[in-house]
């Protein structure tokens, strides 16, 4: 599908409180202070920039919440879908007083092979890319090249990040293709050393990836497999600690990808509260020491040029440190994408200068990654 083309605003005012700032999106023309302040005079401007994100894919607007419709408890969201109508993500719609869509039997997904190792969020601490945690749970004491990642990429989202960078599973959603568990898992063959679900994001299917797993673990004849997600963390706590048990025990990790600090900031940007992924982090941090090597936890923030700044990372480094100093933090680089497509790349000076701040407030395994984009 494709997307209107819009103009950049660099060195343009903000159009809450008329400032001048280096970059600005025109969906979404105002400054990080205003959307910081969570002021109802910046509504307008996050409601018309949700709404244009959303209407060319057919997603609702906001979750529904009809008292009288039938409850989905798979994230933060909390739907209550009506007869007809779709929840936040798309993936599910009442029909004669039935969810009906996506399952724990049906996954609207779409996979492919990673040699390892790769271009992962925890590459540089994982198994795969490292040889951590060898013999346990690597095949060697270094990088495994000749073994490969089932990269298993759901379609849909708990979110609505105006800088997706994978924004393209949501022209994957309405093709009708489903994908049960048992297909799924026939595709790790002996040389799969870990399966890593990503998106969109795995959330709003977590009870299919959980089935998943459980079937290729049983497949793989307990020979290594690590069971890994990169998730916006916005899941049902419940299903959260199914997660952490596949991943503990099999060597995998669960990669967060903290959006902002600040929540007012979050929700301007991805239409959602941070709120359920704090909580949810906080949950897991108490299983690091559980397994130091391979780390179970891992953060990552995307550093959107204009909007995620210094001041959002030394937040984040400042909370994650009390939780745990040694949890692995990735500042990436953005790269124009989605609605934020008339920004720039990130600046290597910001994308330097955060790290010093993660590593100012205590954190020990600090890096930048996608460094080629800067």
């Amino acid at each position: 599908m494709a997307l209107k083309k819009i103009g950049a605003q660099k060195g343009k005012a903000c159009s809450a409180c008329g400032k001048e700032v280096d970059h600005l999106s025109q969906i979404l023309p105002v400054c990080v202070d205003c959307l910081r302040s969570g002021k109802e005079t910046i509504e307008p401007f996050t409601q018309n920039a949700h709404h244009r994100s959303r209407e060319p894919f057919r997603l609702v607007s906001s979750p529904p919440r009809n008292r009288s419709g039938l409850p989905c408890q798979l994230c933060i969201n909390q739907c209550q879908i009506s007869e007809g109508e779709w929840g936040y993500c798309g993936l599910r719609t009442q029909q004669e007083g039935v969810l009906q869509g996506v399952s724990s039997e049906k996954g609207n997904v779409s996979w492919y092979y990673d040699g390892l190792p790769t271009n992962c969020v925890a590459d540089w601490v994982c198994p795969g890319g490292t040889g951590a945690g060898y013999p346990q749970f690597a095949y060697t004491s270094n990088p495994e090249y000749g073994f490969k990642n089932l990269a298993v990429f759901y379609h849909g989202c708990s979110f609505n990040c105006l800088f997706c960078q994978n924004w393209t599973h949501r022209e994957r959603m309405w093709d009708g293709k489903r994908i049960t568990p048992d297909e799924l898992a026939q595709a790790v063959d002996d040389r799969t050393a870990c399966i890593c679900y990503f998106g969109g994001d795995p959330t709003p299917q977590l009870p299919h990836s959980i089935k998943v797993s459980q079937k290729a673990i049983k497949r793989a004849k307990g020979r290594i497999l690590r069971i890994c997600w990169e998730t916006n963390g916005s899941m049902n706590p419940d299903l959260l600690k199914e997660m952490v048990d596949l991943s503990l025990t099999s060597g995998g990790c669960i990669k967060f990808d903290i959006k902002t600090w600040n929540n007012s900031l979050h929700t301007a940007l991805c239409g959602v509260s941070n709120e359920r992924t704090k909580r949810n982090f906080e949950w897991v941090a108490q299983w690091m020491n559980r397994r130091p090597e391979p780390p179970l936890l891992i953060a990552s923030t995307l550093l959107v040029p204009g909007y995620i700044d210094e001041q959002e990372v030394r937040g984040i480094s400042k909370w994650m440190v009390s939780l745990h100093p040694d949890i692995p933090y990735s500042l990436l680089a953005f790269y124009p994408q989605f609605f934020f497509k008339d920004l720039p790349v990130t600046p290597r000076g910001l994308a330097i200068r955060c790290k010093e701040v993660a590593e100012e407030e205590g954190l020990r395994k600090v890096r930048i990654g996608n460094l080629h984009l800067l």
